[in-house]
């Protein structure tokens, strides 16, 4: 697999195991700039394990993963990671459930504050700009002095994408966003998502085949740890390897 000029995020032949177990199978697959990108597979596929990969969580036991022109992921921590711009949110939603929707993406901005200097200290000019913008684009500016517990399921998965936001990542990794979502919240999800990825690239993990479809954008299916098919939604669907492994089931 030949790494192409606007290529940020490069796996190639990428391969785990666990007990005898290979949770990724050769996998390659690369991300551009700019790029959004969603990820199905049945359940044992591989995506947590890619994503864990990415993130530093997981070290590969063959295979290269780099970011940008010239960064080695597998050198690198979680914690080093992050700093270089992958950020990632997890399936289940955790905000500061006893601060507002505005202090939780204050808390978030990617400053050298500690928690309690930055709460006392309020936001700067150009803080207070960037957290404006940020809940616009999730759709939370009307919610933004209520407190994180009393937002809806949905609003919560937006206020976490908004935090990441907020630390200005280039690749943000989001784990089935649509989970448990009313049809309303999923659908302003697509929007919201397809905004984000007007300035940054983005890797969607969904079971949500309707979702993916409002997204609009090119999927890779991934079965037994690597890549089975790639394309446009009406594509993959139209595989009769990926009819057999995943959506016939």
């Amino acid at each position: 697999m030949t790494q192409v000029a606007d290529t940020l995020l490069y796996l190639d032949n990428v391969s785990v195991s666990f007990d005898g177990f290979k949770a990724l199978d050769g996998l390659s697959l690369h991300i551009a700039e700019g790029e959004m990108r969603a990820i199905i597979g049945p359940n044992g596929a591989g995506k947590t394990t890619m994503m864990d990969v990415i993130t530093g969580k997981t070290r590969p036991d063959t295979g290269t993963v780099d970011f940008g022109k010239s960064v080695d992921l597998t050198d690198l921590d979680e914690a080093e990671i992050a700093a270089l711009g992958i950020g990632r949110k997890f399936q289940k939603p955790t905000v500061f459930e006893s601060h507002t929707v505005y202090d939780n993406l204050l808390l978030a901005l990617n400053r050298p504050r500690s928690v309690l200097a930055t709460l006392l200290d309020k936001a700067n000019g150009a803080d207070s700009r960037r957290i404006e913008d940020i809940l616009e684009t999730i759709r939370l500016t009307d919610q933004a002095q209520r407190l994180g517990a009393s937002l809806s399921h949905g609003q919560k998965q937006w206020l976490e994408i908004g935090m990441l936001l907020a630390q200005d990542p280039k690749l943000l990794l989001v784990d089935e966003p649509a989970a448990g979502m009313t049809d309303a919240e999923t659908a302003e999800t697509a929007i919201l998502l397809k905004r984000i990825a007007e300035n940054h690239s983005v890797i969607v993990v969904e079971h949500d085949m309707a979702f993916v479809r409002d997204l609009g954008v090119r999927v890779t299916v991934l079965h037994e740890g690597s890549v089975l098919a790639e394309g446009s939604l009406d594509e993959v669907s139209a595989s009769d390897k990926v009819i057999e492994v995943y959506l016939g089931r």
